[in-house]
């Protein structure tokens, strides 16, 4: 018997991932080599929506993130509606990750079949929360746009590639109208909302020339729109069981690098 799609959030988990495969998987493959049209964003399909479309003026809602990151954002965490660039070291993303689903939020990561999800366990992340798209192809960045429908954190690897900003414009009026967060990585993303730049500077548990790794130091730089750069080094080492940031003193200055 046919049955009419409710509006995502309504839907257990493994419902709303399934009806999202559904509308990812009617997206027409390519023959030709040409990049896919991104998703139309002016009249979205009311079924799939996920969450109240926000209204004009109002305070854009939060998703959470690791505590010493979050210092250093300007909403203290991921504001919904906006686009984050994230580049260097891998565990920052997957500290984001694990802080938005230990949260009990839902993720979606597209194109990034090498991240290691081992890790986002061990700093928190509920995998249940979380859907993997590891190889979409050339539909990449209209996968993402259909999943800002019903995520609250979307998590696109661009391998490589420059995002044209007017396709990237209609991504972004989705993610705001959907009041989801997007975070792009392994490419460039044009006009983002926050950029987090980091990179692995050094390690604790290694002796002589062996032993094992028990932590990483990263220093980190966030940037963006209307608010000073700021930067800090954070150490990453297991606490109680658990892996989690812990800050050094911030930095007087930004990281100065080729990025």
């Amino acid at each position: 018997m046919a049955i009419t799609p409710p509006a995502l959030a309504s839907l257990p988990s493994h419902e709303r991932i399934e009806q999202l495969r559904r509308r990812i998987a009617s997206i027409p493959a390519r023959t030709d080599g040409a990049a896919a049209p991104a998703v139309p964003v002016e009249q979205p399909d009311a079924r799939f929506d996920a969450r109240e479309t926000l209204p004009a003026g109002s305070t854009l809602t939060v998703l959470p993130a690791p505590d010493a990151l979050a210092t250093l954002l300007p909403k203290q965490g991921l504001a919904r509606g906006t686009v984050t660039s994230v580049n260097g070291a891998s565990s920052i993303l997957l500290s984001l990750i694990a802080a938005v689903t230990s949260s009990g939020k839902h993720a979606t990561v597209i194109g990034l079949p090498k991240l290691g999800l081992l890790a986002a366990t061990e700093m928190g992340a509920d995998l249940n929360r979380c859907a993997l798209v590891p190889a979409p192809g050339d539909a990449a960045i209209d996968v993402a746009a259909i999943l800002l429908d019903g995520m609250d954190l979307v998590v696109l690897g661009l391998a490589g590639q420059s995002v044209p900003p007017t396709r990237a414009r209609a991504v972004i009026a989705r993610a705001r109208s959907k009041n989801s967060c997007l975070v792009v990585t392994e490419g460039r993303w044009d006009n983002a909302d926050v950029r987090i730049d980091s990179q692995v500077t050094g390690y604790t548990g290694l002796g002589q020339g062996r032993g094992r790794i028990t932590g990483i130091t990263v220093d980190v730089e966030v940037s963006g729109r209307g608010f000073r750069p700021r930067s800090a080094t954070l150490d990453l080492s297991a606490t109680n069981g658990t892996v989690d940031w812990a800050a050094q003193t911030p930095h007087p200055q930004s990281l100065h690098r080729a990025l």
